[in-house]
This record gives structure tokens, sequence and C-alpha cells, in this order.
């Protein structure tokens, strides 16, 4: 189980998102909040894997929200959730390692007064990856752990300093407090919290390398979500602590990017705010090995399924993983990669802003799929299962997750950047989920087999 973990726990990039994602909610949302909205999306998406976790022991397939979608809603939703999936990932495959790149040339020109460009350490971290990800997943666990130990325990040193000093105005419960709820925007607040939670789901797509995936699946995944949720909350508790709560919001607005560093200079000491800035690249390293390990098992499953080439489902003999498959999910990271530089755009504020935010829309959605599937799944089942777990949990999940899809609708310019690139980049994350029906459809028309293997 704990592989799994340290895979699911790795793809939250704790330190990346602390660093670079937590500063920016605060100045975006306005609000010192962020403690509580973590601790309410922590509870959110425990109610949600009351279902999730019992369709995991129904349906024993890699496919996760892809097969549950399927089992629950028929074969057309299914593989439009595939597709969705699918490409979902893939962005936040690409997005976050031109990250990679970005904070990888930044410090060597820092540190070593030496200008490289971020395309040529993106497509270095994609061939690392590319070699890990061709073998098991232990290996891949064994780099993800080590490097989530180090950023964790960097983080935690950071949290005791700044309760160590007792803040900047004292120790105080304000931030998780229900009445800083009417600061700032609350739906900018989640839905930034959100962010931190995404890949949580990889627990089901990993079962085929469980040693007991009905038992170790359900656990993992509790774990992961309790493990992110708390650790996140404790952190951003102790930033907003830390900065004050009346001043927080203005000091990310001032400097998002040094706010964390500021803090961990003035409260733990200047080497480690340097240790803090290398390690932020290991951490989105590790976020990228993840988010290929995820995109190589749905190709896996897509591929039993029929519904991509019978190639990507081939498990090599000595690795015990989906090889072909991860070869092509790098081949593709690496063309994208490419195509970007090429066009000369903008590594962090269009790719990584544009694709992390059509990224996230499209995954909440497969949440919110998944918990309608779950109840149709089990209105058609033997009815053995409790009401909590096949009604109420997943009905109390899908009202929550719409309202979230809501909210990321509503600020989907915000979380783009621009306008006209939300349109752009919102109707792929709609073509994609419109592709993956079509396709249905037409292997329904012409090949009837394989739809009724799906």
């Amino acid at each position: 189980m704990s592989q799994i973990v340290f895979m699911v726990v790795a793809a939250a990039a704790p330190l990346g998102l602390v660093v670079g994602g937590v500063p920016l909610a605060f100045a975006v949302s306005g609000s010192p909040g962020m403690p509580l909205y973590f601790a309410l999306s922590t509870v959110l998406l425990l109610i949600f894997a009351v279902g999730f976790t019992l369709m995991a022991g129904r349906v024993r397939d890699a496919g996760a929200f892809y097969a549950y979608v399927q089992a629950g809603l028929g074969r057309i939703p299914g593989l439009s959730a595939a597709t969705l999936a699918l490409f979902s990932y893939t962005l936040l495959l690409v997005g976050v390692n031109a990250y990679v790149g970005v904070a990888t040339s930044d410090v060597i020109e820092r540190y070593a007064d030496v200008g490289s460009p971020w395309w040529v350490w993106a497509l270095v971290s994609l061939g690392v990856i590319a070699f890990l990800g061709y073998r098991d997943i232990e290996l891949s666990a064994k780099v993800l752990g080590a490097v989530l130990v180090l950023e964790s325990l960097l983080l935690l040193v950071l949290d005791l300093g700044i309760v160590g000093h007792g803040g900047a105005h004292g120790l105080t419960a304000e931030p998780v407090s229900p009445s800083i709820v009417g600061t700032g925007s609350l739906g900018l607040g989640v839905m930034f919290a959100l962010f931190g939670f995404i890949g949580f789901e990889a627990t089901a797509v990993f079962r085929h390398e469980a040693k007991d995936p009905d038992v170790t699946v359900p656990r993992a995944t509790y774990v992961a979500i309790l493990v992110i949720g708390a650790f996140y909350s404790l952190t951003v508790w102790a930033i907003v602590v830390g900065s004050g709560v009346d001043a927080v919001v203005g000091a990310a607005q001032a400097d998002p990017e040094g706010l964390v560093l500021t803090l961990t200079r003035s409260h733990v000491g200047s080497v480690w705010a340097d240790a803090m800035q290398l390690l932020l690249i290991t951490s989105q390293f590790a976020c990228v090995l993840a988010f290929h390990n995820v995109v190589t098992r749905y190709q896996f499953a897509l591929s039993r399924a029929g519904a991509l080439p019978a190639s990507l489902s081939v498990v090599h003999p000595r690795h015990r993983a989906p090889s072909a498959s991860s070869a092509v999910a790098s081949a593709v990271a690496f063309v994208t990669t490419v195509v970007v530089a090429v066009l000369d755009l903008d590594p962090v504020g269009d790719l990584y802003a544009w694709f992390s935010g059509a990224a996230t829309l499209g995954i909440v959605l497969l949440m919110a799929a998944t918990s309608l599937a779950v109840i149709g799944f089990f209105r058609r089942a033997d009815g053995r299962q409790p009401v909590w777990r096949t009604v109420v949990a997943p009905g109390v999940a899908f009202l929550g997750l719409a309202c979230v899809v809501c909210l990321l609708v509503a600020n989907f310019a915000l979380l783009v950047g621009t306008t006209a690139g939300a349109w752009v980049i919102g109707g792929l994350v709609a073509l994609s989920a419109v592709a993956g029906a079509v396709q249905a459809l037409v292997l329904r028309a012409r090949r009837p087999a394989v739809y009724e293997r799906l």
C-alpha cells in the first residue's frame, strides 16, 4: 500500500503547491481562510471516497473513473469519461513538466550564472521519466518516496519554525474559523484547495500492481486523502499565522512567488530557503512522474477494452509494467513540448496555467460523473450494500462537486489567464469528452463485438 500512497501524495506535489499554488490562492481568492477550504475539500473528497472505494471492490479494473462511469452509466458515457481523463492527465503531465524546465533553468542561472532555455531541461526531465516509467511501479515509488520525504520534512521544519516563533502576531485559530468564510471568495478558495488533491484516484489506477487490491485500494484512498488534507491544512495555517491573518493576502498579491521563501528565511534560515528552491524542482518532477504513470495506466486499460491499439496492453515480462503504453505517453509529451517550444509560448503563463486549469475542470467533472455512476450501478446490484454508501454519500458528493464545477466554469477565464484562452481550452476539454462518446457510437455501429467488450 505504501508505494501507491507515495505515488498519489507525490502527484499532489506538496512543496510545489505550497510554494507556488497557495500564495496564488491567497492572492486570487482574497481570503486568509485557505486552511479552512483545504479542510472542507478534504471532507468533500472523503464523502466522495465512500462510493468510489465501494466501486473499486466491485469493478476490478485499472481504468478508475472510466471504468466506474461505464459500469454505472453505460458504455458511451464510460468511453467519454476515458478520453476526458486521458486528455486531462496528459495536459497535467506536459504542463507541470514545463514548470520543471523553468524552475531548473532559473536555479541554474541563479547559482551557476549560466543561462539555458527551459525546454532543454523539460526534455531532460521527460527522458528521466521515460526511463522510470518504463519499469515497474516499485522503482518509481522509491524515487517518489525519497523526494516526498525530503520536501515534507522541509515543510514541517517551516511549520515548526513559525509555531516556535509564535507567528507574526501570536498563534490563532481564526484561519479555520467558520466566520472567515465571509472574507474573500469561498468559491475560489475551495477551487484552489481542490487543486492539491488532483491524482488521488490513482489508488484505483494501480490496482493491478497491488498485492491485495480489494483491501489496498480503499485503504490507500482514505490514507492519501487524509494525509494530503491534514498536511496542507496545517502548513497553510502556518503560512497564514506566520504572515499575519490581516497581512497574508496583501503579501501574496505583492509577491506570490516569494511569500513562502521569505517566511522560510525569516523563521528557519536562508539555508533552508535555498534547499526549498532546489527541492521545488524535484517536487514538481515527482508530480510529473506520477501523472505519467496515471496516463500510462489509463491507456493500458483502454487498450485492454479494445478502444486503443492492443499493443498498449502488453505487460513487460521482466518489469511487470505496461511499458509499451509508457513509451507512447513519453512520446506524446515529448512531441507536445517540442511544439510548444517551437511556437515560443510562455511555459508558465500559457502552458502551465492553461493546461492546469483545463485539467482541473476535466477531473472535477469526472468525479461528479463517478458519483452518479455509483448510484446507477448499485441500483441494479443485489441491494446488500447500505444506502449510506450507495445513495446518500454519492448523492452528497455529486451535489458538492457539481457546485465546484459551476464555480470552475464561472471562473475559468481566471484559471486559464485570458477569456479567449478560456474558450479555446474549455472547448478542447468538451471536445475530448465528445470524442470518446463518438468513438463509442462508431464502435457500436461498426465493431459491435469490441463495443460489447467495453
